[in-house]
């Protein structure tokens, strides 16, 4: 079972950097090798920056000693303002090749990612969506691949640069003021040290923090996915007072994070004054002494600056290196989840004769409970056979198995006298059409939906499905016509409407084998009707299985059969069943006309 992730940062997600690590993070660099090119100028470009950068403070310090009358290459203070200007100028253009091939790379790579990840979720098994939350896959693909963009674009890139500015300065400043460095040295380290530590204690505040906040937005999310709910029951001031609760929580552990973060930034303050006034001070004997110039001084100063910000810059960079080895990890292993197998053989000329022998399912989710228990029957190509029975029976599993959504755990399944399993998937899948009875269409067009069982549909085709389908009279009365956009998931459209395009969808697609699950359960009588006859104009010449609620609907169907408890308890017509006023059918009817 896969963990539930929040939106705060869990243990696991930040890793030590160690080989082991490392190594994972070196997978997602492997969609860096197409650009392999562009990365590497774009390092060339960062080092040259880098190094013209830490040009600027010898120089700048050589315009004090120039002014104080040493002599120098340039014994003009213009000329050496110039080379200054001059430096910052070739510096800019550095950085901008830099930041614009990182940026190319980066995009680029991570278009790829998403694609791969993308690409291998929508061809994972059904069961794989059983174990994970929406929510989850989602970020993988927005928050995990976004921290790994920061990775490519910005933090590789930074890291090269700070260690750059680190070991050349540190040696610069050894070479020509080496007394100061050395004590310099000596002293800065350890508040480094220091609040490397105190900082460690800090991020476990705040993520504690991030924690309580992740339990409110939990709140949130729940209410809005269930706001019709939430309304219906007048939930609105308990919700309102569930989340305050949790804020309450929230402000109570970042107050008193800000105690201590409030305590470390004083400290760091003056800890980090107290050492630039302790080095100022031994720069200002060593000048008072004759060792070293005021040019060098300032020279110093500036190097110290850029050093100080490269150690502060380096933690950051540390951490962030740390969390985008939890992203690329969870990124390569969605990546190597294994896929459905689709090879198999192409199903040209579907029948449509279905045999299930023998056939026991448990669902990897809950492995102990026998969900079908030697199930078989037989339907002959273009007979309508109905599956009914209570709830949990086991009825919509013989449909998830038909698709392959599920393996069976023993016996088997057969079509046109071959085993399922021996059919391609996409064959397989492509002869099988569902009317579900809670149709969910996608965001686009009424066009795009129907055409999505056909890609490459003509307007002809798709209009002659509409109409076939009772949904072009609906259909033509909007302006925009097939243009008309259904909202998310087909909010804009009635149930009637939504069935009937469902329908047309399914015309559209022309399956050898129709499964209906009860597709006029939910609707009024006048969109029943005409979803009715739409159905029976869609079932017209094919193998069609319908998983029955209202057993009204199922009266003309070749033969029935009633699932109770993962078994077929009976089987027969309409007429057969109700004879027996003891069985399992017979009690169903009498319930339901009984309402």
């Amino acid at each position: 079972m896969a963990k539930q992730r929040g939106t705060a940062l869990e243990p696991e997600e930040k890793r030590k950097l160690n080989k082991q690590n490392l190594s994972k993070l070196n997978q997602i660099f492997q969609f860096l090798i197409p650009y392999k090119g562009a990365f590497t100028s774009g390092l060339v470009f960062l080092l040259f920056s880098s190094l013209t950068l830490l040009s600027f403070p010898f120089v700048a310090g050589k315009l004090i000693d120039t002014a104080q009358g040493e002599v120098w290459i340039f014994s003009d203070l213009h000329h050496i303002a110039l080379l200054l200007l001059g430096i910052l100028a070739l510096q800019s253009v550095f950085s901008f090749f830099r930041v614009w091939l990182f940026a190319l790379v980066s995009e680029k790579a991570m278009r790829d990612i998403r694609i791969a990840v993308y690409g291998r979720l929508v061809r994972l098994p059904i069961p794989f969506f059983d174990q994970r939350r929406t929510g989850e896959l989602l970020s993988r693909i927005t928050s995990d691949v976004g921290l790994l963009q920061d990775t490519f674009s910005t933090t590789l890139a930074e890291l090269f640069r700070q260690v750059v500015t680190l070991v050349a300065g540190v040696a610069f400043l050894l070479i020509n003021t080496p007394k100061l460095t050395v004590f310099m040295l000596a002293t800065f380290p350890v508040l480094v040290l220091f609040a490397l530590v105190f900082g460690k204690f800090i991020r476990k505040l705040s993520k504690k923090t991030q924690d309580e906040l992740a339990a409110a937005n939990v709140i949130v999310e729940e209410t809005l996915q269930s706001i019709t709910t939430v309304k219906s029951f007048v939930g609105e001031g308990y919700e309102v007072n569930r989340y305050s609760k949790g804020l309450d929580k929230v402000v109570r552990v970042a107050l008193s994070a800000a105690k201590y973060r409030g305590a470390f930034i004083s400290f760091i303050i003056f800890a980090l004054f107290g050492g630039i006034v302790g080095v100022m001070w031994y720069g200002a004997n060593l000048v008072a002494s004759g060792e070293m110039s005021v040019g060098e001084l300032v020279s110093f100063v500036l190097y110290t600056t850029f050093i100080g910000g490269s150690i502060a810059g380096l933690g950051d960079i540390y951490s962030q290196l740390q969390k985008a080895i939890g992203s690329s990890e969870r990124v390569v292993e969605l990546l190597k989840e294994e896929e459905e197998v689709e090879q198999g053989i192409v199903l040209h000329d579907c029948k449509g004769s279905i045999d299930f022998k023998g056939v026991t399912f448990n669902y990897p989710t809950r492995p102990e409970a026998e969900v079908l228990q030697g199930v078989s029957f037989q339907i002959q190509p273009g007979e309508k056979i109905a599956l009914v029975g209570p709830s949990g029976a086991g009825k919509s599993t013989l449909i998830q198995l038909l698709l392959r959504f599920y393996e069976v755990t023993t016996g088997q399944i057969q079509i046109d006298g071959k085993p399922i399993s021996h059919w391609s998937l996409a064959s397989l899948r492509s002869r099988i059409g569902i009317v579900p009875q809670e149709v969910l269409l996608f965001g686009g067009s009424i066009r795009d939906n129907i055409g999505y069982a056909k890609p490459g549909a003509t307007e002809e085709e798709i209009i002659g499905a509409a109409k076939k389908a009772n949904a072009w009279q609906f259909i033509a009365q909007f302006p925009e016509g097939l243009d008309t956009l259904v909202g998310e998931r087909g909010i804009k459209l009635s149930g009637g409407q939504r069935q009937r395009v469902a329908i047309a969808r399914a015309i559209l697609k022309d399956p050898a084998i129709l499964v209906l699950d009860e597709a006029t359960s939910s609707l009024d009588a006048e969109s029943e009707a005409l979803v009715q006859e739409a159905l029976n104009e869609l079932m017209k010449g094919r193998t069609t299985l319908i998983i029955a609620h209202r057993l009204a609907t199922i009266r003309k169907v070749d033969r029935i059969y009633v699932l109770t408890e993962g078994k077929i308890a009976e089987q027969g017509t309409h007429q057969e069943l109700v004879q027996d006023a003891a069985g399992v059918y017979a009690n169903l009817v009498r319930l339901q006309f009984a309402d």
